[in-house]
């Protein structure tokens, strides 16, 4: 599995702080193992982000993303729940 960076997601990270960067890093190898690791809390938005899913980095960061095909992930946002607004 490919995960691709969107810009906005490059943004967002530069900003995140140093600790959540940390802890970001070790989930996402997490995730490359296994997307619905029990450890990452992965799950299927609503609304108008249907067609998104998000899992946990630490307590209220989030990282949204989105599957594309078998072979890729786009990791779209990451962030608190002010990402969804």
């Amino acid at each position: 599995m490919f995960i691709r960076l969107t810009s906005q997601f490059r943004k967002a990270y530069k900003k995140m702080p140093k600790t959540v960067k940390m802890k970001a890093e070790e989930k996402e190898k997490v995730f490359q193992k296994n997307p619905f690791d029990a450890r990452l809390d992965t799950h299927k938005l609503h609304g108008k982000y249907k067609d998104y899913w998000a899992f946990t980095v630490i307590g209220q960061y989030r990282i949204m993303l989105a599957f594309s095909g078998a072979k890729f992930v786009d990791f779209i946002n990451v962030g608190t729940h002010e990402i969804y607004k």
